[in-house]
């Protein structure tokens, strides 16, 4: 018999969501959240899967517990027959056993139950892989795990108990007198009773004088942790004959799992309560994993605001260096006054000849004219001024995340390489104001074009009207604005009349704000890509949009289907 197809399917997409969700941010709750969203994995797929897709299957008891309790011998015990190895070097049990009926063997040699385990049929320990024993000591119907131990020094070891454990229809817990208050098996424990896992605990290795004493107390602690409904087997201390358990310690427990597995009423029982619990469990558990996917859209929005805060504070420290003035100095100011001052403008207006003299100089001398000077000038000051504020922002964006939860670990190792501007800034930032250069004469092209009476005039003098308009763009935010414009309070004016004799006064308005909107967007462009080198390793490891949602979606769609099935 198998559920209805609408049930595994709900609990498919239910799996896929939790597998799929990201956790690459090592914020404070990341490492629980992992944990639990694997564990959540592992069950569908080592037991809620296959168990919905063959209720009828062989139950699975898993025998776990605590290093030494005796969990080997007491499984060799309850079959009289040396199907497990006990250890007395720790950890021990390196590969798990699974015994079973010779006629079961087929239920357990695919991948249906723990499909992510290789099948061994190998003689004694086996490293990796599910050992699989067929034994006739075994009646058909149940199949016994030998686990490894959930408090391993292992990590490994106590990661597959754990996954055992979960893959369970029924928990035999076994622990002993002197060790069966320890944290570690209660922490399991407590998950039992959290997925309402069918549960039957062995005190082992108790001392036949405090029997009754340690029975009750650990029957005690079994009610109030709410697992009253447990069974308790204890098993004496006594000598070991031949290796087993007296027969009269183990036959209890023998006698209650062949019950089990001869009663298929009381077999289905145990299925229904473990599966019920674990379907169950899966509403708080997978809330958790939302929960610590929120964190990390939370923690990724904080990184992101910290990224967009630094290039924002660079592209308006950019737009201020561009209209306030200081890039009309040192150099700049000098080919101004010397483009200015030597009179080329001028004599480019008034005298087609002059301006061809000033050409033919610059070339019988080999030196560029005073406005090709300028505009080279010009163009080291703004690639300066961005490289600068890139710098800055880059720094200030490595900073503010190696002090945020989770962005220390997406820069660490990279500071050096981070903190600064990538290799392809320079080039690029040259590019970006070569061009703008370029844009700025066809500006000028294009505004004296449909002017006839200034056609000539214009022939000559592109370059110089070209420089004297992104002058205007770095002397003032607001462009040109008054009746002349005057460079770092001390230099020679120009008269904005020129310009406006050539074009009018609303085209020159015009192509100053022109020429500053093209600066402005191209210095957005380089700080862009630059700071998509931190959005991209944001992207890489932050939150997929609505990933909280379809996991909280998943949850409801596998309730509808309960409810229908």
């Amino acid at each position: 018999m198998t559920a209805p197809v609408l049930l595994t399917d709900a609990l498919q997409e239910l799996r896929d969501a939790v597998a799929a969700a990201p956790l690459g941010l090592a914020t404070p709750g990341r490492d629980a959240t992992v944990r639990t969203a694997r564990a959540v994995v592992d069950q569908v797929d080592d037991y809620l899967l296959p168990r919905l897709r063959d209720l009828d299957a062989p139950l699975l008891a898993v025998v776990g517990g605590s290093t030494g309790a005796g969990k080997s011998t007491l499984v060799n015990s309850v079959l009289g027959a040396r199907v497990t190895t006990p250890g007395v070097l720790r950890p021990t049990t390196r590969a798990p056993v699974l015994v079973c009926s010779p006629a079961d063997l087929p239920a357990f040699s695919g991948d249906r139950v723990l499909p992510g385990m290789a099948r061994t049929t190998g003689e004694g320990d086996v490293a990796g892989g599910l050992r699989l024993v067929p034994t006739g000591a075994l009646p058909p119907g149940l199949a016994l795990i030998d686990a490894p131990d959930v408090d391993s020094v292992v990590e490994a070891n106590r990661d597959l108990a754990g996954q055992l454990l979960s893959a369970a229809d029924l928990w035999v817990f076994v622990t002993t007198a002197a060790r069966y208050a320890d944290a570690v098996p209660w922490d399991l424990l407590r998950t039992a009773q959290e997925r309402g896992t069918a549960l039957a605990v062995v005190l082992d290795r108790t001392p036949p004088e405090a029997v009754t004493e340690v029975a009750a107390d650990l029957a005690g602690m079994l009610q109030r942790g709410g697992l009253g409904s447990a069974r308790l087997f204890v098993v004496e201390e006594r000598p070991l004959s031949d290796g087993f358990l007296p027969e009269g310690q183990v036959a209890p427990l023998r006698d209650w799992l062949r019950g089990l597995a001869a009663d298929q009423e009381q077999r289905a029982a145990v299925v229904r309560q473990t599966l019920a619990g674990a379907l169950e469990s899966l509403d708080g558990r997978v809330a958790a994993v939302a929960a610590g996917v929120e964190e990390q859209a939370a923690t990724a929005t904080a990184l992101g605001d910290a990224a967009d805060a630094a290039y924002d504070g660079a592209r308006q420290a950019v737009g201020e260096g561009v209209g306030n003035g200081s890039l009309l100095r040192g150099e700049v100011l000098a080919r101004w006054q010397d483009f200015v001052g030597t009179g080329e403008w001028m004599r480019s207006l008034q005298s087609r000849v002059g301006r061809l003299r000033d050409r033919l100089g610059a070339a019988l001398s080999g030196r560029p004219s005073s406005a090709d000077s300028l505009h080279g000038a010009l163009e080291s000051g703004v690639e300066t001024l961005l490289r600068a504020e890139a710098e800055r922002a880059a720094d200030r964006t490595v900073t503010a995340w190696r002090s945020l939860p989770g962005g220390g670990a997406l820069v660490a190792g990279r500071e050096e390489e981070l903190g600064t501007v990538s290799p392809d800034f320079g080039p690029a930032a040259a590019d970006e104001v070569r061009d703008w250069q370029g844009y700025v004469l066809d500006l000028v092209r294009e505004e004296g074009a449909g002017k006839r009476s200034q056609a000539r005039l214009l022939s000559w003098g592109v370059n110089g009207a070209g420089a004297l308009v992104m002058v205007a763009v770095f002397a003032s935010t607001a462009g040109l604005s008054g009746a002349e414009i005057a460079i770092a309070g001390g230099t020679t004016a120009v008269g904005q009349r020129v310009l406006e004799a050539v074009f009018g006064d609303a085209a020159v308005r015009a192509l100053a704000a022109r020429a500053r909107a093209d600066l402005d967007a191209r210095a957005d462009r380089l700080l862009a890509a630059e700071q998509d080198r931190f959005d991209e390793l944001l992207a890489v490891a932050a939150e997929a949009p609505g990933a909280a949602g379809r996991l909280r979606a998943a949850v409801a769609a596998l309730a509808a289907a309960r409810s229908s099935a």
